[in-house]
């Protein structure tokens, strides 16, 4: 608080009742106060200096009023940071528009420096890997106790502020590596790991949860917990606050107590759920995702009001549409919403869910509100590995890359074995400029398994022709894994591939307008007479390639959850891929896909800094 009116004739500082103790808004001035007035009045100088002087302080800190108080705080927090990150970016955009190009940066970098730190912050407690448990059981049947275990651990202590996890997708790739505790602890980044195993008999569930020292693979905490099949599916409690507790005093930490989160209390539900999530990870197994789904709508005829089955399930309606060859993946998407829309109603604190309908947003054309429910769902659930992937991503597609890049390091250090991470990084460095930066990236993400077209573009952007055809070329062995086959497209001999990826490697960055022509050509044949005309096959090259007229066509037809993703290469700033950006009809194009109406509610793209249609130049 900066200050309080002399109290005259206003009313009383403080109303109190039995239960209540209320101050009141008209007696109290605060600096907050101040910054909204400010903002709300587009005077942008006046609240770059004010939110440069309160730079990084938590809101209302230095307040102990017991556990309720501290996690309506939180929450409370949380909401004014989302709308002050909206309304800055709002006036931004208005200075912009006002040709005020530098009280707008001032502005964006008051608030980037706030975002930076409360980050760095999330991060300076402990960073835990939560494995998979082992489960020995001697009944028999398909009950996937240790996925849930794992499961409830993941999710009480991801609500903790102080604690970052790893990601799931990380940790199962080292797994597959066979690497010590010692060596997993530093390939993912992290302090500490819990491991453990799950044993079920006919009396009864036993759990055994350990806390191990990363640096040396050591026990520093352990216990057992058991209970009975119906405590543990129909509370859930065996993994409870004494658990959390126990874990956060060794860490040294202090966590707000802790509820479970609203699940289902019918055991074959829950069982049914388990196996689902399961099968999901399994992307690449043929068959997976189908009877992943098939195993959560068949919870969820047990349990209608399961809401995190309905999450999970709108989490595998979006991995089918972006992940395998589907031919509905439009329809795949609108299934995820719906599946998510019913989360939410259920469970409004279902943060993942809120991403999913980010997604399919766009393919609805929607990127104002995609980015909207984005920020929604990293306000309710910021500590999601996923939630900050996806937000990080859907800042990109928006050229909204300095901005994004933040959530895209974070997406880096919570699952820094996942190759997709690493796609984004490289290309959100290319889009400011840093190639050397794009290119480690792009390195990283080839050792770690993943297709190296992106450090094709990288190599490109530095002017190493050879080296991208041959980082290009050289991903033709990944093609009907990593990299999908188009759907209907039949397999393909190796001849036949070598082929088409040479063609397509030299018409991508062999710099020479021949190559080009001739893989644009075929582009534009492929998608007169693919199953799927808008097929990320024939997305991302022809960004690459600059094939303007293509590129704007497809994503003015057709934006779904696989070629989406190649939307932030339209921000990389060099010849050929640039000649889209600044083809004439580029701004029809973005006001027609919702581009514009998004820019104009969240500020413009780092590489239009202002409204290119407004030729005012009214001063501020």
């Amino acid at each position: 608080m900066s200050k309080l009116p002399p109290e005259g004739e206003c009313s009383p500082l403080i109303k109190s009742t039995r239960s209540t103790i209320e101050l009141s808004r008209t007696r109290i001035d605060a600096d907050l106060f101040v910054l909204f007035d400010a903002l709300s009045n587009q005077r942008g100088r006046e609240a770059s200096r004010l939110l440069e002087d309160i730079g990084d302080r938590p809101l209302l800190d230095g307040f102990s009023f017991g556990a309720s108080f501290a996690a309506w705080l939180t929450e409370r927090r949380d909401a004014i940071e989302h709308r002050l990150d909206a309304e800055v970016r709002r006036v931004v955009s208005w200075l912009n528009s006002r040709d005020d190009p530098e009280t707008a940066a001032r502005l964006e970098a008051a608030l980037q420096i706030r975002q930076r730190e409360a980050y760095r912050k999330r991060g300076a407690g402990c960073s835990i890997a939560v494995l998979p448990f082992h489960q020995h059981d001697e009944i028999g049947g398909e009950l996937f106790l240790s996925e849930g275990v794992v499961d409830e651990l993941s999710s009480r202590l991801g609500n903790i502020q102080d604690i970052t996890l790893a990601g799931r997708t990380s940790i199962a790739a080292l797994l597959e590596r066979g690497y010590t505790l010692q060596q997993m602890a530093s390939e993912l980044g992290v302090s500490h790991l819990i491991e453990g195993e799950v044993r079920r008999t006919h009396q009864g569930i036993s759990v055994r949860i350990a806390l191990i020292d990363g640096r040396y693979g050591t026990e520093i905490w352990s216990d057992f917990v058991s209970g009975s099949i119906e405590e543990f599916i129909g509370s859930r409690d065996m993994i409870g606050a004494t658990v959390i507790s126990a874990i956060t005093r060794t860490l040294g930490l202090s966590a707000p107590p802790s509820t479970s989160r609203r699940m289902t209390t019918n055991r074959d539900a829950y069982a049914l759920y388990l196996q689902g999530r399961a099968l999901a990870q399994r992307v690449g197994v043929d068959g997976a995702m189908a009877k992943a789904i098939e195993f959560l709508e068949e919870a969820l005829d047990t349990d209608p009001e399961f809401a995190s089955c309905w999450t999970a399930l709108a989490d595998a309606h979006i991995s089918v549409a972006a992940l395998t060859p589907s031919v509905e993946r439009v329809k795949n998407s609108r299934d995820a919403a719906q599946c998510a829309q019913r989360a939410i109603s259920l469970d409004p604190g279902q943060g993942h869910a809120f991403s999913i309908m980010g997604i399919h947003e766009w393919t609805q054309f929607n990127p104002a509100r995609a980015l909207e429910l984005s920020f929604e769902a990293f306000a309710r659930d910021p500590n999601d590995a996923d939630v900050i992937s996806r937000l990080g991503s859907c800042l990109l597609y928006l050229g909204k890359t300095r901005e994004g890049l933040p959530f895209i390091e974070q997406s880096v250090a919570r699952d820094p074995i996942y190759g997709r991470n690493h796609v984004m990084l490289s290309s959100a460095y290319l889009s400011i400029g840093e190639v050397d930066k794009a290119i480690a990236a792009g390195r990283r993400m080839v050792d770690l398994g993943f297709p190296g077209m992106w450090l094709a573009v990288a190599y490109m952007a530095a002017g190493d022709h050879v080296a991208a055809v041959k980082a290009h070329y050289d991903s033709r062995i990944y093609l009907g894994t990593t990299i999908m086959r188009p759907p209907g497209m039949p397999v393909m001999d190796d001849a036949a591939r070598d082929a088409y990826f040479d063609i397509a490697a030299r018409g991508i960055f062999s710099g020479k307008a021949a190559d080009r022509a001739v893989y644009c050509k075929m582009l534009d044949g492929l998608h007169a007479t693919m199953a799927d005309p808008y097929d990320s096959s024939i997305a991302f090259p022809a960004i690459w390639m600059g094939h303007a007229d293509l590129v704007m066509k497809l994503y003015s037809e057709c934006i779904h959850p696989a070629n989406m993703f190649s939307l932030m290469s339209l921000w990389i700033d060099i010849d050929p891929i640039n000649r889209t950006r600044l083809h004439p009809g580029f701004m029809q194009f973005a006001e027609k896909i919702g581009m514009v109406e998004a820019w104009e509610k969240f500020g413009w793209p780092d590489l239009i800094p202002h409204d290119p249609r407004n030729t005012s130049s009214d001063p501020d």
